[in-house]
């Protein structure tokens, strides 16, 4: 099947998405993160590009780049291969590390660019992982709030747009940034349904219930075998991130971590 053309901006400017190959995490720690984040500097000694936003979550990732009349493809595929080939050296496999394709849209306007940047800071409020997006480390909130931010990130360019007082934009961009929006954009299948913490219970529950009868929970946890094979069912079958799983286990976040899903 032939695939369809990739949408041109007419300002240069996308919201792109990466996602882990068969659905699977590109992250596994904080250094893997932080990785990901030097590869987008290096890359840009030798293209020009600049970044309005980004979030690193578990098994995805959103940018939004302006290209500035640049191959949109190109840029993406330099910094995912740059992580590519760290990973696969990291965690000593072979392979592809992301989908072979990523997504993006173009951003045409700066009302929408403000909305696409909202929606890419809130990604980890609507996985549960934090109430406020100004608690998620691996994304680029913070960087608005304390105006400190890598030379690729041109905060800026965004807070201009909102109002010229500097103190007045950033108020109204935490406003905005909190306030309820149903624009949709560019993201992961939701093809899991089990994505909340309720959805989870419910979901260990039945699968302690019809494959583990005699099992409790507090069993599972001490039961070093029994629960790997537990974490690596609530990974691999459902939408729930490490976090949410190390909390409906008890356990720490870091365990939940280490079971592969390969």
């Amino acid at each position: 099947m032939t695939r369809q053309a990739r949408k041109l901006s007419g300002t240069g400017i996308y919201h792109v998405m990466l996602r882990g190959n068969e659905r699977k995490d590109i992250f596994r720690d904080d250094e893997d993160k932080q990785r990901f984040l030097d590869g987008i500097d290096a890359k840009r000694k030798d293209a020009e590009f600049t970044f309005y936003a980004y979030c690193l979550m578990d098994n995805h990732v959103h940018l939004l780049i302006n290209s500035h009349e640049q191959d949109i493809g190109t840029i993406i595929k330099s910094i995912a291969v740059r992580y590519a080939t760290y990973y696969n050296w990291k965690q000593n496999r072979v392979g592809h590390v992301f989908q072979d394709r990523f997504k993006s849209e173009p951003i045409e306007d700066d009302q929408y660019l403000i909305m696409a940047i909202r929606y890419i800071h809130n990604n980890p409020v609507k996985a549960h992982l934090v109430e406020n997006p100004a608690c998620y480390r691996w994304s680029s909130y913070s960087a608005y709030l304390t105006t400190q931010a890598p030379a690729w990130l041109d905060i800026e360019f965004v807070l201009n747009i909102i109002a010229s007082d500097r103190n007045a934009a950033l108020t109204e961009f935490e406003r905005i940034a909190l306030e309820a929006d149903n624009t949709r954009f560019i993201d992961i299948e939701e093809e899991k349904a089990v994505q909340t913490i309720e959805e989870g219970r419910k979901f260990l529950s039945k699968l302690m219930r019809e494959h583990y009868e005699g099992w409790s929970v507090e069993r599972v946890r001490e039961d070093t075998a029994m629960r790997t094979e537990i974490i690596r069912q609530l990974r691999s079958e459902t939408k729930l991130s490490q976090r949410v799983i190390a909390a409906l286990l008890g356990i720490n976040k870091s365990i939940v971590e280490k079971v592969k899903t390969d």
